[in-house]
């Protein structure tokens, strides 16, 4: 079943892998310039990313190993939507289970697309304040350090790129831009 994909046409797709977390597609197409040619994608499921941040200032982040990678990154909260899930409920979830924390105040900075070149993973992003923190409910597979910084100390990490994850840059840098706008206002955002 031949079909146009942009300037693409996709001439037949076959899914290679799928497990829990998402979907590994190759495709055979006809590029551009007309020439044929294969493209591998994957597809993962929607996600949210969450950065807390209390009163005094201070982020709470999670370190944790990267298996593609292979080292261990600082990162702000992250986790996949369930089925039937919204992306707030979701984000909500992923604090509790993974840094224990409660939030009463919710900023939605968004979705971002984590790497558009070859792979599906949008995630919408939030700032979480007020927060109450309680125990951990991490999973099996999640081994995570709690990481606690300031908020500045969390930017000079993107900044020197001591934070290099994708999502996680974009949220704490929408998330700097956000509280500098919420200052120069005097109010509270």
């Amino acid at each position: 079943m031949e079909r146009k994909y942009g300037p693409y046409t996709i001439k037949s797709s076959e899914c290679l892998h799928k497990d829990e977390f998402g979907e590994m597609w190759l495709d055979e197409v006809v590029k551009p310039d007309g020439e044929p040619g294969c493209y591998a994608t994957m597809r993962m499921r929607p996600g949210v990313a969450v950065m807390a941040l209390d009163a005094e200032g201070f982020a709470y982040l999670v370190r944790t190993f990267r298996y593609a990678v292979g080292k261990e990154c600082v990162e702000v909260v992250q986790g996949m939507i369930d089925e039937g899930e919204q992306a707030l409920a979701a984000a909500r979830r992923e604090l509790r289970e993974e840094l224990g924390i409660e939030a009463e105040e919710w900023t939605d900075l968004g979705l971002v697309d984590a790497v558009t070149s070859q792979v599906f993973s949008p995630a919408q992003i939030f700032l979480a304040r007020g927060l109450k923190f309680g125990e951990t409910d991490r999973e099996g597979g999640e081994k995570m350090q709690t990481v606690k910084v300031k908020f500045e100390e969390a930017v000079r990490m993107v900044m020197d790129g001591e934070i290099t994850q994708g999502i996680s840059c974009a949220l704490i840098l929408k998330a700097c831009r956000v509280i500098a706008e919420c200052g120069m206002r005097n109010a509270d955002c």
